[in-house]
């Protein structure tokens, strides 16, 4: 008999069974998504067959969203609709009738949210809780307007708003609406409005009205801080930046516009009410932004009140020693890092800008001696600063430029500790130690001979730093920058400008032991102007000078050789390729000696080519020599073409036939083509055009014995060559005897010969396809 358990034991036994399917179908999935994982890309999970069913549309519009802009929209056109029937409707009702209209559906939408809270509808008890608290604006205005017609608007505005602050805060507070995010955001907003319109009525001027704006800025900051709902601390912030930048923003005026120091103290305190605020912002935030804000308006503050008490040159650096004070707040241990980081960096903004103010008058006497070049030895200047200001006017209230040019630079090379921004800083206090010595001069108005003495100080030391110092990047630019300002500097007198240039060249000469590879090619550039100079100053003519300029291209050449493979042999031949580029171009109107300096140019080079590693400048002498003879034929009045052509021609054709016999395999025509066709090609444009026989005939035997040299040792470039010159200069003479033949023969003739020919050319063609044909078919039947 089978044995049927009881309902107990069995309930057990089917529960352990499903159990065990549990925990072996947890198996199954595990070890599924194992395969799956390790087959991929390799294997996809197979996919339901049949038509895919259609996905509902998902919609544009969200429930809630829909249910918000609904609730907002009723809400404005009720409030919209308040406002018409308080301003404009119902008239015959009076502003009495019409407020207590109005207070009733007031009281109702501040009531109506306690219901609809109760049945779960928040966002409908906010909108109509909004609609209530726009009422009881309306409602402040029509109580104006019934009962206090005649008091003034400041004062009622600041009652007014203050009570509904009040109003709102307390109706967000009571048991029932403390759900409700609206009206404390609301009362937070009509805060805004008490303490202005209160200095209004007051009557408390621009300051009043500045300190009631800082006040409520510094009342939002709080709130915003210790508030804990979202919105009211959104809102907060709002109001703490809006109303806060106007206050900053009017303070700052009043203290630019401040007539005294009394005016420019009381402005100041405004600046460090507003000061205090953004510093506690950034104390309890740790904002990095508003620390740099706190600092700045300090600087601000105490700089306005120095700036009325002292005069307007030393407004600037009275802001930068204030700015430089906020230095010494960092050695504050309690100061929180985005504070600290946020003073420095404001100081450091208040340097950059002293910095910024100083920049026209350092440009000026840097880039001023420029003016020189165009009033060369016109006369002495008077003082530093007329010499810098030739074209250019002098800014005024420059007197402190180089005291704030110094203070930069010693907080840049005392306080910068760190070893990644030290380097940094001790190079932009080089470049600022430099700026104040260059233009101290200028603002002490001290004789031209003592700005000359301190240029040329300050371009030793700069020389000094780069080759003792680790400035090199710094040192050596400001070094190259301050000789040349010198050099343009001397161009005022003549006994300057030698003195000045005969100096540098001394020194850079003398630098070049350490910092080579610039300074020896800047001592050339300077003795190329020397050698300028000094033409100028006996009277020589520009091609005459040229002369003396030639020495430097001609030092450049033995110095390169005696550097060898040294970094600064590069610079020097440039250097020196410049100076005989000026030479050539001194010498371009006179060309006998233009034809001199060509040919100079070309020993030169040529010695320069001697040197295993300049061969190739061997081509540039050959090209300097052949236009150096071309010049002076061109002197003497020389109009032959060969004249000028087989100067070319024949190095060419020597320099071919050494190449050729060491390489038989170089090509004819890049050995000879460029040869022969230097002067047989011009020669037989100048055949065509010379109506006497003697040019046509040398030609032609030129020509037929190159194309028989050719023939003889089976060179195919002059064969070609000699071969077309020959015919075009035979077809030349023939031409008059061609031209009398055509007009002898019938018009009919030319046609004929033409027709003759082309019939020619076709059977020819037909007759080479037929032999095509027959071959392809014999080859067909051998396969």
């Amino acid at each position: 008999m089978t044995h049927i358990p009881p309902p107990a034991e069995e309930l057990r036994l089917i529960d352990a069974e499903l159990w065990q399917l549990d925990a072996r179908r947890s198996q199954l999935l595990a070890r599924r998504a194992w395969l799956v994982a390790a087959l991929q890309p390799k294997w996809q999970a197979p996919r339901p067959t049949g038509p895919t069913p259609a996905t509902t549309p998902r919609p544009e519009a969200s429930a809630p969203s829909v249910q918000n802009v609904l609730l907002v929209l009723g809400g404005v056109l009720l409030t919209v609709a308040a406002m018409v029937f308080t301003l404009v409707s119902w008239g015959h009702l009076g502003i009495t009738g019409r407020s207590l209209v109005l207070g009733a559906v007031t009281v109702a939408a501040l009531a109506a949210p306690l219901p609809l809270l109760k049945r779960g509808l928040r966002s409908t008890a906010e909108s109509v809780a909004g609609l209530g608290l726009a009422l009881m604006v309306l409602d402040a205005y029509a109580l104006h307007e019934a009962v206090f017609a005649k008091t003034p608007g400041a004062p009622y505005t600041a009652i007014a708003s203050a009570l509904l602050a009040g109003l709102w805060t307390a109706y967000g507070l009571l048991p029932h609406t403390s759900e409700l995010r609206l009206p404390h955001p609301a009362a937070l907003a009509a805060a805004q409005l008490p303490l202005f319109f209160w200095a209004i009525a007051a009557d408390a001027g621009s300051y009043g009205l500045t300190a009631a704006l800082l006040v409520t800025a510094g009342f939002d900051t709080i709130v915003a801080l210790r508030m804990t709902p979202r919105s009211v601390r959104v809102v907060a912030a709002i109001g703490a930046y809006g109303v806060g930048a106007w206050g900053v923003l009017a303070a700052g005026w009043l203290t630019w516009t401040a007539s005294g120091p009394s005016a420019a103290a009381r402005a100041a305190a405004l600046l460090l009410l507003a000061s205090a605020i953004a510093l506690a912002a950034a104390w309890h935030k740790q904002a990095l932004g508003l620390a740099i804000t706190s600092g700045l308006l300090t600087v601000a503050a105490f700089g306005g009140t120095a700036r009325s008490a002292l005069p307007e040159p030393w407004a600037v650096p009275a802001h930068l020693g204030f700015g430089i004070a906020l230095l010494a707040t960092l050695r504050l241990n309690r100061l929180p890092d985005a504070v600290r980081r946020g003073l420095a960096w404001a100081s450091g903004a208040v340097q950059a800008l002293s910095l910024l103010w100083a920049l026209p008058a350092v440009g000026i006497v840097v880039l001023g001696p420029l003016a020189w070049a165009s009033q060369t030895w016109s006369g002495t200047p008077s003082d530093a600063r007329a010499a810098v200001t030739v074209d250019v006017t002098w800014p005024p209230h420059t007197e402190a430029v180089p005291l704030v040019l110094a203070a930069v630079a010693g907080v840049l090379a005392l306080t910068v500790r760190d070893t990644t921004w030290r380097p940094r800083a001790l190079a932009g206090a080089l470049g600022l130690f430099w700026a104040t010595a260059l233009t101290l001069p200028a603002v002490l108005e001290l004789p031209y001979s003592a700005a000359l003495l301190t240029e040329g100080a300050v371009t030793v030391a700069a020389l000094a730093a780069a080759a003792l110092l680790n400035q090199r990047l710094t040192a050596l630019p400001l070094a190259l920058l301050t000789s040349t300002s010198l050099a343009f500097l001397a161009l005022a007198d003549r006994t300057a400008t030698l003195v000045v240039l005969s100096a540098l060249i001394a020194l850079f000469t003398a630098a070049s032991w350490r910092l080579a590879p610039f300074t020896a090619p800047t001592a050339l550039v300077y003795g190329a102007a020397l050698a300028v100079a000094t033409g100028a100053s006996v009277d020589l003519s520009p091609a005459h000078t040229a002369l003396l300029v030639l020495a430097i291209p001609a030092t450049a050449a033995l110095l390169a050789h005696r550097l060898g493979d040294s970094k600064a042999t590069v610079p020097v031949e440039v250097a020196g390729a410049a100076a005989g580029l000026l030479a050539i171009a001194l010498a371009a109107t006179d060309l006998p000696l233009l034809a001199t300096v060509l040919a100079l140019c070309g020993v030169i080079t040529a010695g320069a080519a001697i040197r295993t590693d300049r061969r190739p400048v061997g081509y540039a002498a050959a090209a300097l020599f052949v236009l150096a003879t071309w010049v002076r034929l061109a002197a003497w009045d020389v109009g032959a073409p060969e004249a000028y052509t087989l100067p070319v021609t024949i190095p060419a054709l020597l320099v071919g036939a050494l190449r050729h016999r060491r390489d038989p395999r170089t090509s004819s025509w890049t050995a000879y083509a460029p040869g022969l066709a230097a002067t047989l090609v011009p020669s037989l444009f100048a055949a065509w055009g010379d109506p006497d026989w003697t040019r046509p005939l040398l030609l032609g035997v030129a020509a037929l014995l190159v194309t028989l040299a050719g023939a003889r040792h089976h060179l195919q470039a002059p064969l070609l060559l000699g071969g077309a010159i020959l015919l075009l200069d035979a077809l030349h003479e023939l031409a008059p005897y061609i031209v009398q033949v055509t007009d002898a023969l019938p018009r009919w003739v030319p046609p004929a010969l033409a027709g003759l020919l082309l019939l020619a050319l076709g059977a020819t063609y037909e007759h080479r396809l037929r032999d095509v044909r027959r071959i392809r078919e014999n080859l067909g039947r051998m396969n």
